[in-house]
């Protein structure tokens, strides 16, 4: 299921481009050249077969682009997200980079200088035009040069049978109360009370969640780490202690349970509770579960924010199509093309036109919450040229911290001196 990609595996990407080679130039077309311009799309797949393979979204939007300008072809390969950013790194190390690459991390080539600026492509209607918050997701030294292409955001999940039958008439709101709820859900049988997926997969993700809803996370506004902060610390403990050690989270150790195989779970009708993303909606209504959807709960109340997720679109400088580029990124990013890519996979927007849209259509109704938590959604720091190697030291380690005997506040100071280490530097 490549879909799944995009709102969990989000670092693996980061990691393959992070560390490409620096880029050389490639090709002979040229803005000037008076011929005929090939633009090189490489982008990367969100179905999860060939009924909706995304290559024909982009042959859709490609041949309505062609025929409204004559003279410019667009020659687009979809590729998986478990082969893309790898693909890119490839073309760009054979000096065959392409005009635009839709994968999920910039902040490499950008620090590189072998990125154009939003500004430099894009027109100002559609500059303006994206959701704040997810805009300057892409900036790199306040310049943005990755333009968001997706979104989406976290809430909890709950199963309505169980907690019926648990005698739960609300979704939690505080640490306390989903222990709570996590106790009773366990009285009254439910395998796993909390699905907590700190395996390798996407542990990068349910950690900065319970990072963020005890008032921690990655970074301070300023962008400098803080992993081994005490609210970090203290919300690790919490879940050693509370939780897992309160045997709440199921059999299995979370250090080895992905995120793909809680939602599975979740499906069948064995998870009580877990921090999950659009795409899980479709699942579990295709297993026939009743679910809701409640903002992360909080150390004391509502979670202050929630982790947000985008991939993203790049624009390399090599081939030196810059207007041409911004000429197809202007219709890519048009109303109609983007609504109709987000309704196929259950997205969120990143333009404020599709947003208004969606949320003035009861059709996208299971969607706006999602919507309401974006708006102050917390993103990954992908804007550091570290990241991709600090994610993986998360992926490594983050697991421990909640076993029995697990040391929070010795992993996450040895994550945050790795992690300063790095960014010293310049990684």
């Amino acid at each position: 299921m490549q879909r799944r990609r995009f709102l969990g595996l989000t670092t693996a990407g980061v990691a393959a481009v992070a560390t490409a080679p620096g880029l050389t130039a490639c090709g002979s077309d040229s803005s000037g050249s008076g011929g005929d311009v090939t633009l090189k799309v490489v982008a990367a797949d969100y179905g999860d077969s060939t009924a909706n393979s995304s290559q024909k979204y982009w042959n859709k939007v490609v041949r309505a682009f062609e025929a409204k300008n004559s003279g410019l072809k667009v020659d687009v390969k979809v590729y998986s997200w478990t082969e893309v950013d790898r693909r890119v790194a490839e073309m760009v190390k054979n000096g065959q980079a392409p005009d635009i690459a839709q994968i999920g991390a910039y902040a490499d080539y950008a620090a590189q200088g072998k990125l154009y600026r939003a500004d430099e492509m894009l027109s100002i209607p559609t500059q303006a035009g994206f959701i704040t918050s997810i805009a300057q997701a892409g900036e790199v030294r306040r310049v943005q040069y990755g333009v968001p292409f997706v979104a989406s955001a976290r809430l909890l999940f709950y199963n309505k049978k169980l907690f019926d039958r648990a005698g739960i008439s609300s979704a939690p709101t505080s640490w306390a109360e989903l222990k709570e709820a996590a106790v009773r859900l366990k009285a009254n049988g439910v395998k796993i009370p909390y699905g907590l997926p700190l395996g390798p997969e996407e542990c990068q993700a349910e950690a900065m969640m319970w990072m963020l809803s005890g008032g921690g996370g990655y970074t301070d506004p300023n962008g400098s780490y803080t992993i081994d902060s005490t609210e970090n610390i203290e919300a690790f403990e919490w879940l050693r202690d509370e939780l897992v050690g309160a045997d709440l989270t199921g059999p299995g150790s979370p250090a080895r349970t992905n995120r793909q195989d809680t939602f599975d779970a979740f499906a069948r009708g064995e998870v009580g509770m877990l921090n999950g993303h659009p795409t899980l909606m479709q699942q579990a209504s295709g297993h026939g579960i009743a679910y809701g959807t409640a903002p992360l709960p909080g150390r004391r109340g509502k979670s202050p924010s929630t982790m947000g997720v985008a991939d993203w679109l790049m624009a390399f400088k090599q081939n030196g199509h810059r207007k041409e580029i911004g000429k197809f990124l202007d219709f890519v990013y048009t109303e109609n093309n983007v609504l109709d890519f987000v309704t196929e996979y259950d997205l969120l927007p990143v333009t404020t036109a599709v947003e208004q849209t969606m949320r003035g259509d009861r059709e996208y109704k299971r969607l706006w919450r999602f919507l309401d938590e974006l708006e102050s959604a917390e993103f990954y720091p992908a804007d550091k040229t570290s990241w991709a190697e600090v994610s993986k030291l998360i992926k490594q380690k983050i697991g421990s911290t909640v076993a029995k005997g697990g040391d929070p506040a010795s992993v996450l100071g040895q994550i945050q001196r790795e992690a300063d280490a790095m960014e010293n530097a310049g990684a």
